[in-house]
């Protein structure tokens, strides 16, 4: 069974998370290891249950996912060979670090995950004419952005946390 098995899902790289997360936690009642009479097998599954939704939950690993299924995954680790694209990437580390504000992080997080869905297009054409090579390149560019995602969303919290913090406060 594979991952969109298991949570009852299309075999797509569109899903609806919230019906996603509902299975998963459906899942994980129904597996979880101190309701089993086995708990090792339930300790298994449960382990399966959250690489699955792991992999699923966020588009990069999904579409890497969908290569997988079709055994062309392979060199997904590689780096990036598009010399325009690794200009952009820069640029966008570079604001990424130079923000000082949440305005900054915010007008950042716009301009990633618009070129996420454009990479998503992309994937999606290429994966339905089955031009592997151009699935796996937009794969790891997705990869790119969704790690630069992760470290705008760290910065906010940090910079929320910065904000919260007071020296005057009682502690």
């Amino acid at each position: 069974m594979n991952h969109f098995e298991l949570f009852d899902l299309p075999v797509a790289l569109d899903i609806d998370l919230a019906t996603l997360k509902a299975n998963f936690l459906r899942l994980q009642q129904q597996y979880h290891p101190d309701k089993a009479e086995d708990k090792n097998q339930a300790m298994i599954k449960s382990s399966e249950i959250n690489q699955a939704y792991k992999v699923l939950s966020n588009v990069d690993s999904r579409a890497g996912y969908l290569l997988a299924l079709k055994k062309q995954d392979y060199h997904l680790d590689q780096s990036i060979g598009d010399f325009e694209f690794l200009q952009s990437a820069m640029e966008i580390r570079e604001q990424l670090d130079e923000a000082s504000s949440p305005e900054d992080l915010n007008s950042l997080k716009v301009e990633v995950q618009q070129w996420m869905d454009g990479l998503v297009r992309e994937f999606k054409i290429d994966y339905q004419d089955e031009d592997w090579a151009e699935s796996r390149d937009t794969v790891r560019k997705l990869r790119f952005f969704q790690k630069v995602m992760n470290d705008i969303l760290k910065a906010e919290d940090r910079m929320l946390d910065d904000e919260d913090f007071d020296l005057d406060d009682d502690f």
